[in-house]
């Protein structure tokens, strides 16, 4: 079951389409150039996490393509429209994935396509959760200052341009791994495809909590930032890059972490094996479950 909610001003709480039939025009730059932005989030019993957040990061990615799409309060109306019609078709499931996405429209129209998405979070997803990730690193191919000298590669926009992203994970996927780390052609660790990289190190009584710096040309995480938050108020020390790959190694334990999958072990690297710590994991995941 998807559920598909057009924003539209004709309709103030969204405009519903059915799923199973053609919505998107052929033209549309979305479509054609990948010339637009999405987000995802996951829902819980109806309820939208870190929905703010979200909106918050999705103006970001909209000013940095110099695109106009409409304001938060529309897109609140049509994610709630979006869950009620999804409740009520599939009432057994209390997860959903929600998908924001706005185009820049169809060719020399001159305003945005924008809809949201709603549809059941995939079984593999949860899994991963449960059993861990091996990842392969692989270099992204541009050096971890490049965001700052060259804004127009949009590095910290979340675009709907992710076919390299796809592209590296098929690699690990035909190369016996289930994810990966990108890392820059200076050396420093990024993120991954569609995650944020975590690592902790529990020592001398004292947990300690890392993530790649912003800096580096990364999509700022909103659950990892949720995750810090939470964190830093248990007692938690929080430090950012610039990290490199044997920081990983030497960790305590590393993690990749989403709004979807949320936190998800990872198990070796380059098929070296990670130190993991449950106590670690259980801790963060209960963090993860309350506040992310």
């Amino acid at each position: 079951m998807t559920v598909l909610v057009f924003l539209d001003p004709a309709h103030d709480d969204g405009r519903i389409v059915d799923a199973s039939q053609p919505q998107l025009l052929a033209t549309d730059l979305g479509a054609t150039r990948g010339d637009g932005i999405f987000e995802s989030l996951l829902a819980v019993d109806g309820s939208p996490r870190k929905e703010q957040a979200h909106l918050t990061r999705l103006a970001s990615s909209a000013a940095a393509l110099d695109l106009p799409v409409p304001d938060a309060e529309a897109w609140s109306r049509a994610i709630r429209t979006g869950l009620r019609e999804f409740a009520a078709a599939e009432p057994e499931r209390r997860d959903a994935v929600v998908k924001l996405i706005a185009t820049r429209g169809a060719e020399g129209a001159g305003r945005a396509t924008a809809w949201v998405q709603v549809a059941p979070v995939p079984a593999s997803t949860i899994e991963q959760r449960r059993t861990g990730l091996r990842v392969l690193f692989l270099e992204r191919g541009y050096d971890s200052t490049v965001a700052q000298r060259a804004p127009w590669l949009l590095l910290g926009a979340k675009t709907l341009s992710y076919a390299v992203n796809m592209a590296a994970i098929r690699y690990a996927k035909a190369h016996g791994a289930d994810d990966v780390i990108f890392t820059s052609s200076d050396g420093k660790v990024l993120e991954g495809p569609t995650s944020t990289v975590l690592l902790a190190h529990d020592r001398d009584g004292r947990k300690t909590l890392l993530t790649p710096q912003l800096e580096s040309g990364i999509l700022a995480g909103t659950s990892q930032s949720a995750l810090f938050t939470a964190a830093k108020e248990q007692g938690w020390e929080l430090g950012y890059g610039p990290l490199e790959p044997h920081d990983l190694l030497d960790a305590d334990a590393v993690w990749l972490i989403s709004s979807i999958r949320l936190l998800a072990p990872v198990l070796s690297l380059d098929g070296q094996d990670l130190r993991s710590s449950a106590a670690l994991t259980a801790e963060l995941t209960d963090l993860v479950d309350r506040f992310v």
